[in-house]
């Protein structure tokens, strides 16, 4: 049977767009948020607003979260009023969160001891891409889950892969996040040096860009960073959170990251100076920074 009511809990920078594109998938959409403005932008759309957790669980064959930690994603599922609480026997919970494996696996287990299914599918494309509609997402769970879950993932992300059991996906996830930041650190390394050879470091990004060194960080971040523009796709402090997972996965597994070691010193560098709230792309900030710059 197809899935037609679906919940949305957490309505953040990802969250609200996310959201939005479930209904303008055709879904029925009941959603919940802690601060509770977050909702009026859906309520517009058409979506109901619950008054807790749970209370979109028990509407919902679907529900989704996406919060801010593993403490937050336990909170709002397992905790008083979360959605293990309304959640019926044969539905699915799907978190798309950035947090500990070892949290996915507990909900996985948690969940299935009522018969509920679970699914960690963190994702990534930023703002820009939950916007779009256009999300990579990486799924860890049981796979007869992931297929009856795939047409409401469909409406938010465009490359959708079940990438193992659960906790799976936050590992892939994580390596993400290598990725990411280390691109992050190419790109503001490019802008630096660009900069102080006296180059237009907008054009330099222009050409380097549609090259075999082009990135999606170069192609959407690189033109704010240029331009002043560190305004949040996705902020320092939620990077330096994911980051941190990384490292303490790598500790488990004794993986030596020591490119993501230096990347999380840099950010620490703009958490120092309160710039825990910018987006990313402020790590050219960082760069200034050691060069004497400011």
């Amino acid at each position: 049977m197809a899935i037609e009511r679906v919940g949305f809990i957490g309505l953040g920078i990802m969250g609200g767009p996310m959201a939005a594109n479930l209904l303008r998938a055709g879904f029925a959409v009941t959603v919940w948020n802690r601060t509770a403005a977050k909702a009026e932008p859906l309520a517009e759309l058409g979506a109901a607003v619950a008054g807790s957790p749970a209370e979109v669980a028990s509407r919902s064959e679907v529900t989704f979260t996406c919060v801010t930690a593993s403490r937050d994603v336990e909170e709002v599922v397992l905790g008083p009023g979360g959605v293990i609480e309304g959640a019926a026997a044969g539905s699915i919970v799907i978190d798309c969160s950035t947090v500990a494996p070892a949290t996915a696996r507990l909900l996985y287990e948690r969940l299935a001891a009522r018969g509920i299914g679970f699914l960690d599918a963190p994702v990534s494309g930023g703002d820009v891409g939950a916007k779009a509609g256009t999300l990579a997402i990486m799924a860890g769970g049981d796979a007869a889950v992931f297929e009856r879950a795939l047409p409401a993932l469909q409406a938010m992300g465009k490359t959708i892969v079940h990438v193992g059991p659960a906790g799976a996906g936050q590992v892939v996830k994580l390596c993400n996040q290598v990725a990411g930041g280390l691109n992050l650190l190419a790109m503001a390394e490019a802008i630096s040096l660009c900069r102080r050879s006296g180059v237009d470091p907008a054009k330099m990004l222009e050409v380097v860009s549609a090259g075999a060194a082009g990135s999606w960080m170069l192609q959407h971040l690189g033109p704010r960073a240029v331009a002043g523009d560190f305004a949040p796709g996705f902020m320092v402090d939620l990077m330096q959170k994911d980051l941190g997972l990384v490292l303490e996965a790598a500790h488990e597994t004794h993986t030596p990251l020591p490119g993501t070691a230096l990347v999380r010193q840099l950010f620490e560098m703009l958490q120092a100076r309160d710039r825990g709230r910018d987006g990313t792309q402020a790590i050219v900030e960082a760069l200034r920074l050691l060069a004497g710059e400011a």
